[in-house]
């Protein structure tokens, strides 16, 4: 899958807040992840997060 620092990822299951869209910060064995909702920081593994991306969404420099 190939996803970027800086992309924005619909996941299918939402956090507690009730926010489903993330912002990538790190990725590499483990993804860290940031809701943008509550600004709330998360990792997980890098095969969990691929199972739970419903979409990510990448601005594309025009």
């Amino acid at each position: 899958m190939d996803i970027r620092l800086g992309d924005k990822l619909l996941m299918r299951k939402p956090h507690p807040c009730g926010c489903n869209e993330f912002l990538v910060l790190r990725i590499g064995a483990d993804f860290k992840i940031r809701c943008l909702k509550c600004g709330r920081e998360i990792m997980l593994e890098r095969i969990k997060a691929e199972k739970n991306i419903k979409k990510v969404m990448r601005e594309e420099d025009a």
